[in-house]
């Protein structure tokens, strides 16, 4: 008798969320946000990391700008997500007006844009698996550096930006976010293609806080 066919009705958000749970502990737990939640760096080390986001969004918003038109793709598309105007209001708070000319990407910041470039712009899998990654970390735990950044530094508008979304309800923001990844046409096979992508992506992100990490010697 043949074996009994099993099916996995499991919500694709829900297998995302679960897979990616140890590494975004990882990325946590990182010595560089150990340090910054401890209140142990100063101002310019948080200013450095601002400057890596800077770098690692431009790469992924032109892939938004690439996907626009994208039946599925174009569904992940949030203008109202979009990080480049508020890091460059931070960082011009933070390092000054003449940020742009002043910043420099770290090289595991280097291959995150690198990363974000090769698989983001004509693979709609790829470019969800890090917007997923970033965005959705971004509206959950980056909250708490938000609050953090005021507690610590006292900083409440310019210089914290980056975390203050234009969204009315962010809880139902991310079940609409949720469902997208639910409903979107991917195979068994495509899925794990951008499962297997989104934990490169956390892998990339924990490389450029090492890399933060040993700048500031934390």
């Amino acid at each position: 008798m043949a074996a009994p066919v099993t099916v996995d009705h499991t919500p694709f958000s829900a297998t995302l969320r679960e897979s990616t749970r140890g590494v975004h502990e990882r990325a946590h737990q990182s010595a560089f946000m150990d340090a910054l939640f401890g209140s142990r760096l100063p101002l310019p080390a948080y200013a450095r990391l601002a400057a890596q986001y800077h770098f690692i969004y431009q790469a992924l918003e032109e892939a938004s700008d690439a996907l626009t038109d994208h039946p599925v793709g174009g569904a992940f598309v949030f203008d109202e997500l979009r990080r480049g105007p508020a890091l460059a209001g931070d960082l011009a708070f933070l390092v000054g007006d003449d940020w742009a000319t002043r910043i420099e990407p770290l090289p595991a910041t280097q291959d995150y844009v690198r990363r974000i470039r090769t698989v983001a712009f004509d693979w709609p899998g790829g470019y969800v698996a890090h917007h997923y990654t970033r965005y959705l970390g971004d509206l959950a735990g980056g909250q708490a550096v938000r609050k953090l950044l005021e507690q610590t530094y006292g900083i409440t508008g310019p210089g914290a930006l980056f975390y203050h979304f234009e969204l009315d309800n962010v809880p139902a923001f991310r079940k609409r976010y949720r469902a997208l990844l639910d409903e979107a046409p991917w195979d068994s096979t495509e899925r794990q293609r951008i499962l297997t992508e989104t934990l490169v992506a956390f892998e990339f992100n924990i490389a450029m806080l090492a890399d933060l990490a040993r700048e500031v010697g934390a």
